[in-house]
Parts: structure tokens; sequence; C-alpha cells
């Protein structure tokens, strides 16, 4: 990539010294390159959908233990 002068997106780009100058002759990557965002994406809609039939599950098994221990304490 250096030796091509071949930008490469998310790890290489080739700049002028006039950029750099304008940019207080900072060499940091970061200051050019923009870093790959990497964060998975989540289907919010689904996501509740699962979280809602969880809960139901919850309130059952939960129902299920109360019914059990008034029946041993009788």
């Amino acid at each position: 990539t250096f030796d091509s002068k071949v930008d490469t997106e998310h790890f290489a780009k080739s700049v002028s010294v006039e950029t750099i100058a304008n940019n207080d002759y900072n060499l940091s990557v970061s200051s050019y390159v923009e870093a790959k965002d990497n964060r998975e994406v989540i289907d919010i809609q689904k996501l509740n959908a699962e979280l809602k039939i969880t809960v139901e599950k919850i309130d059952q098994l939960r129902a299920d233990i109360d019914a059990i221990v008034a029946e041993i304490e009788g």
C-alpha cells in the first residue's frame, strides 16, 4: 500500500504534506483513516420479542414454584 500510494479503506490513506500541515503535523493514523465500525447490528424488535417470551416463561415458572411451595406448606 505504501509503495503504490493506494488508499485502503479503514487501513491506509495517502495525504499531502499540506493536509498534514493543516492538521498541525499530526501523524497519527486515526487523524486520516477512519476506523472500521465492527459493532454488531442488533434487531431491536426481534430482541424485544425474545425478551417478552422469556419474561412470560419466568412468570409461569414463578407461578409453578409458588404452587409447589403452597402445596408443601399445606
